[in-house]
């Protein structure tokens, strides 16, 4: 291994060491399972902010949406950060406070819990779905977690990709099977300051590769569509495509998944005090505009830097997802300091990725103890035998998430697109409705779950397979979230109404 390889390597040894002893340090402030899951609701409204933004962004915003502006231009990138960009100040304006509110009010500490308490389902068929569901798109999206890590480290260091793909994955597993819910937030707030200094830092570099932003529209200005919003270029086939109103409305409704999100709906729940979520809010939603507008700027450098022989010459949009490791790599040529600064942008796709696998195994492995196992079946534990349960689910799903990540070839952006789309779906409609209208029944939340999620299989699998390049193939989220509303208000209004003492604690949250 070079000199250069090694000053990389020990600036993501150093990180990821960084995590683990945060994980053993806050091991000893899990009392009970409530503050694995939850950290006790003693989160402070930055890590609230950060943790949720990183544990939402994933490998997806250092890899993908730069690939995509470089190879597409403007039009697809653009929009679905502004998708995103709206639906992250709209949950966290509409959902957060009233969440944090409700849960507390209900006692839960799970999402599933919450739906089960807030309608009503005292046999706790709706949490048994939920935990279900979870469980379902979770697992898979946390091996595509451990799959990225895997990747990178094989590219970089020429490791064995299983070997690599473990020694990640175990990582993880360490910080969170120790520390919990405060520790995977705690190191998701660490992660999006590690994110923001590679996204920076990338440009910049970028930017003086080609002697400034002035250059680099110019070498774009003449590609046909690359900089207009509602046609792009591709990059590849060397022409001008169109983006109509069809296409746009589909990448909006990335927007909508942040409604059904596990992951971030419970950093809404695990703020110490809802009056401090407005700053949360703010903080949130400036980081989300910039990060992904200097993501899409990385994808508009790259295509100067492509052309300079800086990067390969990409040939899709998921070759190019390599981007930033690729300009990494040019990095390391002017000496140890370049090197050492290439490791810490390199621990930064690290961290995008990290962060939302932590979260995502806390949340698969909430389901499992504490809405299957003593929910569903009802068996009772103390408070050391829960903790213990919960920590052990979290190992045993990392070890299936582990064996479905063996295939180095396995697609990771798929699989995140399509579990966004089955979360969204699923919970988005359901956590609306139930705390913004006070008829929704548990029958109707139910229908919409229910829907919600089986629409997303539908629409992906045989809508859009059958009908590839037509105007039914757009994005599953969308038609499968609207079909679940209207499950949710049909089948509410068909069925009796919620008793009085539902309704009485929903009038009590809303006078709030």
């Amino acid at each position: 291994m070079s000199s250069t390889n090694i000053v990389i390597l020990s600036a993501i040894i150093i990180y990821l060491i960084g995590m683990v002893v945060i994980g053993a340090l806050l091991s000893n402030k899990n009392k009970n399972s409530d503050d694995f899951y939850l950290g006790g609701r003693k989160l402070g409204p930055l890590v609230t902010a950060m943790s949720a933004e990183a544990s939402d962004m994933s490998g997806w915003l250092l890899m993908g949406l730069p690939a995509v502006a470089l190879m597409g231009g403007l039009a697809e990138a653009s929009w679905t950060a502004i998708g995103l960009a709206i639906g992250t100040y709209i949950n966290w304006l509409l959902v957060a406070k009233k969440l944090r509110i409700y849960t507390n009010r209900l006692n839960t500490f799970t999402l599933p819990d919450f739906f089960s308490k807030r309608f009503g389902d005292n046999a706790h068929i709706i949490s048994t779905i939920a935990a279900v569901i979870i469980i379902v798109f979770f697992i898979p999206y946390t091996a595509s977690g451990f799959a990225a890590c895997g990747k990178l480290f094989a590219s970089l260091f020429g490791m064995e990709y299983t070997t690599a793909m473990i020694m990640s994955a175990i990582v993880i597993i360490v910080y969170c099977t120790l520390g919990g819910f405060l520790a995977a937030s705690t190191t998701d707030f660490i992660q999006s300051i590690v994110m923001t200094i590679a996204l920076f830092v990338v440009v910049g570099f970028g930017e003086g590769l080609v002697h400034g932003f002035g250059n680099v529209f110019s070498n774009v200005a003449s590609l046909d569509g690359y900089l207009d919003l509602f046609r792009g270029h591709s990059v590849a086939a060397g022409q001008a495509t169109s983006y109509g109103a069809l296409p746009v409305a589909s990448t909006l409704a990335w927007g909508l998944g942040y409604f059904g999100m596990p992951h971030i709906l419970l950093r809404f729940m695990a703020i110490e005090d809802e009056n401090k979520l407005k700053l949360s809010r703010r903080v949130a939603s400036v980081w989300v505009v910039i990060s992904m507008a200097v993501a899409v700027l990385i994808g508009v450098v790259g295509y100067s830097l492509m052309q300079k022989g800086v990067v390969p010459t990409y040939e899709s949009a998921t070759a190019a997802e390599t981007i930033i490791v690729d300009i990494s790599k040019y990095l390391i040529k002017f000496g140890s300091i370049p090197a050492f600064t290439a490791g810490i942008i390199l621990a930064g796709i690290l961290a995008s990725t990290m962060s939302t696998a932590d979260s995502q195994l806390l949340a698969a492995a909430s389901s499992v103890s504490q809405n299957i196992v003593q929910g569903t079946f009802k068996i009772k534990l103390n408070e050391k035998k829960s903790l213990l349960l919960a920590r052990i689910s979290v190992v045993v799903i990392s070890i299936i998430a582990i064996f479905l990540a063996l295939d180095p070839d396995s697609s990771v952006f798929d699989i995140v697109s399509f579990a966004w789309a089955g979360f969204g779906a699923a919970f988005g409609p359901v956590v609306l409705f139930g705390l913004f209208w006070k008829r929704t029944t548990k029958w109707g939340a139910l229908a919409g779950m229910v829907s919600g999620g089986a629409v997303v299989f539908i629409w992906k699998f045989l809508v859009r397979a059958s009908f590839p390049g037509t105007w039914l193939d757009f994005y599953e989220l969308l038609p499968a979230f609207i079909i679940a509303c209207i499950a949710i208000l049909v089948v509410s209004l068909l069925t009796k109404a919620p008793e009085k003492e539902i309704t009485d604690i929903f009038d009590e949250i809303k006078a709030k």
